[in-house]
């Protein structure tokens, strides 16, 4: 290779790396280090954004974190391979420059200079990025719980209908129970609202020792739950909403050495053809209202 075909090949890296740090200029040999420099400190503001830290936790839970995060996760990984690229084409000129032996010494000592740094920092961008991919997981689980009672909260519950309802036919048959705890604002008036939230947890933990796996319970709103049963027909559906209903009423928890005894209502439907989340929960709630009106402790069907 002649000395301006390696000139050449450096104007290149200059392109690609003004292209990482939005610029759009022409380079020459010695702004060449000062480029270079700029891209690694890209990588540099990376490690900078302690993405560890409680505070950017929350900033991505509180503002839609799993869409600012997977962004994240493209630009991280966007620019990572860039850096590679940009290795390979730096690799690729200090090869050039010691089989031709051209007289460019300054430059081949800034390119050795960084491509030790620019090798750590592509290994730190990795690691960020396996971090962040962690952080996002954990981040999904947990806005997904509620976190008094530790099962599914409202917000996982318009997901997963959401889900079910956009694929129409399904091939099996689900129902929706909402059960609301009989007299909970009495509980909180007579013991307080720790009592209340006692109660609250005690119904959970009845409820997912009770059911089988592939049943899911979500905590609706206040002493609200809701409950959906996967392939499971009218019968067992009855069965199993009757038996919640006796263990429910047959246990009692123990707060300040007092038992209290609960009830609930509920209010049962099963998902038709056409049902949206909106549709489903507006049955289910009107079966509800039914079951509390006369008399409550008890449970009622509503059909589409």
């Amino acid at each position: 290779m002649q000395k301006d075909e390696l000139i050449s090949l450096a104007n290149e890296m200059c392109k690609e790396l003004s292209t990482i740090i939005d610029q759009q200029e022409s380079a020459s040999k010695e702004q060449i280090a000062n480029y270079l420099r700029e891209s690694a400190q890209i990588i540099m503001d990376i490690d900078n954004k302690d993405i560890t830290s409680k505070g950017f936790v929350e900033s991505l839970f509180h503002n839609a974190y799993k869409e600012i995060a997977d962004k994240s996760l493209s630009s991280y990984a966007n620019t990572n391979q860039n850096i590679e690229k940009l290795t390979k084409l730096h690799e690729k000129t200090l090869v050039e420059c010691n089989t031709q032996h051209i007289d460019l010494p300054s430059l081949t000592t800034k390119f050795n200079e960084i491509q030790l740094h620019m090798s750590d920092e592509v290994k730190k961008a990795n690691e960020i990025i396996t971090q962040l991919t962690t952080q996002v997981k954990v981040l999904e689980e947990k806005s997904n719980l509620d976190s008094l009672t530790k099962v599914y909260n409202r917000r996982a519950l318009s997901s997963h209908l959401k889900m079910l309802c956009s694929n129409g036919d399904l091939p099996y048959e689900f129902h929706l129970l909402i059960l609301d705890i009989d007299d909970f604002k009495s509980i909180n008036d007579k013991h307080g609202h720790l009592a209340g939230d006692k109660v609250l947890i005690f119904i959970a933990n009845i409820f997912k020792k009770t059911l089988r796996d592939g049943d899911k319970v979500f905590r609706y709103g206040g002493e609200e739950f809701v409950i959906i049963l996967n392939r499971i027909d009218d019968e067992h559906c009855l069965k199993i909403t009757k038996r919640l209903l006796d263990i429910v009423r047959s246990n009692k928890l123990i707060y300040k050495g007092e038992g209290l005894r609960v009830t609930m209502s509920v209010g049962v439907t099963k998902y038709s053809s056409g049902d949206t989340p909106d549709s489903i929960i507006a049955r289910a709630d009107k079966a509800l209202y039914k079951a509390k009106s006369s008399g409550k402790n008890q449970m009622v069907s509503e059909k589409k």
